[in-house]
């Protein structure tokens, strides 16, 4: 890479790193051709090219659980009033609702129009099976597993926050994990905003520290993030190539239709009519979380870069904007309620599982509850997507059959997710005290 190219914007390296990599991983899937060859790739890819593109990942992740409780902490404690954390927290979820709710009818909508799963042969359909079904175990044992609706209740207030805080992205936990560390910063934001003062000032300057300091090892870790990116690019092409692509293709189109008409057609409604901000500057001012999103699949590690850009680019207040971000980062996952919406009634059609309204609207249901409860981290929804099909009567091991694809789309619903966010955060803003109107309707 070229001096000139570090004088670029953050977004435009970013980008252009993810375009670089995945070409180069293209051009050398189809150079590969022996056995030998095959392996040599392996290696590289396990041992050099996937630590690389995951580095600047570990960075952002090691520093999520001290940003969420802080952030979550000084929001709610800045707000003073406990009247109004509870109109800002009642706004939040009827937006997130209503977000996730339309973006599960577009979901049910593609999909009864184009029917993606009547276009996959059963050939093909075994084929994806039988190559990807080891993989899947693990997701369909966790899918599969019932809990009882109360200890899923109690598990979101935790015993020992610090276990919850030191499991948050084990992937087997079943404990609360962030939603568990979420509901103890709450808690501890409200009682900090009823202390009196002068006794909680020292507390309160070192939460205020914590979060600055998180702030600058972010920016460490994005400056990582184009080389990070286009290793990752590499990783996914070079792995891949174009052959999964050409057998899912009518799938995937199916589900990128649907996640870009909640993008560039539901949200922009949403700012446009009830936040009274002009979509095509918000757009312009995300356009950094837009491309992190993408790359990381992970709306966890977006969250530190989505918190800089709401105050810095949006000019929301940061009490609302802290905790309507980390809040959402793992309770608003509207694009992901999309994806699943998708997937489930694709793998019904593939078997053919012919679906009801009635069971059609239970499976809405179920994803919209799935996804105010995704881990924000790659590959979080699955385990869902496989209860909801177990759930309708088709087979939890169909899930191998969008496991080779679901990488790609998990970074398209990633986008979705945070940028979900951030309207939700605009919509809240809207009409407390100290929001910013730096994106008129008219720009």
């Amino acid at each position: 890479m070229t001096p000139k190219f570090w004088k670029w914007s953050l977004p435009a390296r970013i980008l252009s790193g993810l375009v670089l990599g995945a070409v180069a991983g293209l051009i050398v899937k189809d150079a590969v051709t022996t056995p030998e060859g095959f392996e040599r790739l392996g290696w590289w890819l396990a041992n050099v090219i996937q630590p690389l593109g995951k580095l600047f990942i570990r960075i952002i992740f090691m520093i999520v659980i001290p940003l969420i409780f802080s952030a979550i902490v000084l929001g709610v404690a800045e707000m003073g009033d406990v009247r109004k954390l509870g109109r800002v927290g009642l706004k939040s979820v009827l937006f997130t609702l209503l977000l996730t709710t339309t973006g599960v009818a577009v979901a049910l909508t593609v999909v009864n129009v184009f029917e993606p799963g009547r276009h996959m042969t059963e050939e093909t359909r075994d084929a994806l099976t039988s190559r990807y079904l080891g993989d899947v175990s693990e997701k369909v044992a966790q899918g599969v597993k019932k809990t009882p609706p109360a200890d899923t209740l109690l598990g979101l207030i935790p015993q020992n926050p610090l276990a919850e805080a030191v499991n948050a992205f084990a992937p087997n936990y079943t404990g609360g994990g962030l939603i568990a560390v979420m509901v103890f910063s709450l808690f501890f934001g409200v009682a900090l905003a009823m202390a009196p003062a002068d006794k909680t000032d020292a507390l309160t300057g070192v939460l205020k520290g914590t979060f600055e300091v998180c702030m600058i090892i972010i920016g460490f870790a994005m400056r990582l993030a184009p080389l990070g990116v286009a290793c990752l690019g590499f990783s996914l092409t070079a792995q891949l190539g174009a052959d999964v692509l050409r057998s899912l293709g009518f799938y995937t189109a199916v589900v990128v239709l649907g996640l870009a008409l909640q993008q560039f057609v539901t949200y922009p409604l949403f700012l446009r009519f009830i936040g009274g901000v002009s979509p095509w500057r918000f757009f312009k001012n995300i356009r950094e979380v837009l491309l992190t999103a993408f790359s990381t699949s992970s709306s966890n590690a977006t969250l530190p870069v989505s918190l800089r850009v709401a105050e810095t680019e949006l000019k929301l207040p940061p009490q609302i904007s802290r905790f309507v971000l980390t809040v959402g980062a793992s309770a608003n996952q509207n694009g992901t309620a999309l994806y699943e919406g998708v997937t489930v009634l694709f793998l019904a059609q593939v078997f053919g599982v012919d679906l009801s309204v009635t069971q059609q609207v239970v499976v809405a249901f179920m994803c919209i509850l799935a996804g105010l409860g995704t881990a924000g981290v790659p590959g979080g929804s699955l385990p869902l997507v496989v209860g909801v099909l177990v759930t309708i009567g088709v087979p939890g091991e169909s899930i191998a059959i969008i496991l080779g694809i679901d990488r790609l789309l998990d970074m398209c619903r990633t986008t979705l997710n945070v940028t979900g966010d951030l309207v939700c955060a605009v919509l809240v803003a809207k009409g407390e005290p100290g929001s910013g109107r730096e994106l008129p309707v008219r720009g």
